[in-house]
């Protein structure tokens, strides 16, 4: 489990919330926060083309339609207005349901 000793009141989002990616034009779900960019410089200089800044928060995000989950600068990010839901494979794995347009987390016991 990621230690995010830094607080994420910072964070623009929060986990279940729908988000629109504004350059690649998706939606998603937000399903963790990393209040700083916490990934390898080498997947930064090839992935990160547009240098967003890595002191400010990074969002893990269920792509809607599709399979895979990708890295996001919130500066890339805005909130996705549809309230619908999204359709992933691993949305029953991340939440226990979907209500007023946000997810809702498992409550996982240690």
């Amino acid at each position: 489990m990621p230690n995010h000793s830094p607080s994420n009141d910072n964070a623009k989002f929060a986990i279940g919330q729908l988000i629109h990616h504004q350059l690649f034009d998706y939606r998603g779900v937000i399903t963790d926060v990393d209040p700083v960019f916490q990934g390898s410089h080498s997947w930064y200089e090839q992935m990160a083309r547009s240098r967003p800044p890595k002191d400010a928060p990074w969002y893990h995000v269920l792509v809607h339609d599709a399979t895979h989950t990708t890295y996001v600068a919130e500066q890339n990010l805005a909130a996705d207005s549809s309230a619908d839901p999204i359709r992933h494979p691993l949305i029953k794995e991340v939440f226990d349901g979907f209500e007023n347009g946000r997810y809702i987390a498992w409550h996982r016991s240690n």
